[in-house]
C-alpha cells in the first residue's frame, strides 16, 4: 500500500512557476514509477509528466514540454513538478500517481494502482 501526498499548489500569475511535491509513504517508493495529471473543471484527467522508477527516463505532455520539469528523490520518498512560464490553461487539480507496472510512456490514467489527494494550481491572467 502506497500513500500519496501532494503538496505546493496555489495561486500564481500566468509566468510565474510553482513547484508541487507528492511524499509517499512505505518503503518501495523507488519501486514505482510515478506520474502527474491534471484535471480542470468539466475536463477528464490528462496525463502531465512521469518518471521512471529509477528516474533515468521522464515523460512529458506535449503542452507542457519545456515548461515543466518532473524528478524524484527516492531517499525522500517524494517526486517533483517544477512548473515555469505558466499560463492559464494550466489550471487544474493536479494528481499524483504511483504504479508498479513498466509501460512506454506512462501516460494512461487506468495503468496507475495510487493516487493522490491533488493540489490545486490556478493561474491567473
Amino acid at each position: 500500500q502506497v500513500q500519496l501526498v501532494e503538496s505546493g499548489g496555489g495561486l500564481v500569475q500566468a509566468g510565474g512557476s510553482l513547484r508541487l511535491s507528492c511524499a509517499a509513504s512505505g518503503r518501495t517508493f523507488s519501486s514505482y514509477a510515478m506520474g502527474w495529471f491534471r484535471q480542470a473543471p468539466g475536463k477528464e484527467r490528462e496525463f502531465v509528466s512521469a518518471i521512471s522508477w529509477s528516474g533515468g527516463n521522464t515523460y512529458y505532455a506535449d503542452p507542457v514540454k519545456g515548461r515543466f520539469t518532473i524528478s524524484r528523490d527516492n531517499a525522500k520518498n517524494t517526486v517533483y513538478l517544477q512548473m515555469n512560464s505558466l499560463k492559464p490553461e494550466d489550471t487544474a487539480v493536479y494528481y499524483c500517481a504511483a504504479t508498479r507496472t513498466r509501460d512506454l510512456g506512462y501516460t494512461r490514467v487506468g495503468l496507475y494502482e495510487y493516487w493522490g489527494q491533488g493540489t490545486q494550481v490556478t493561474v491567473s491572467s
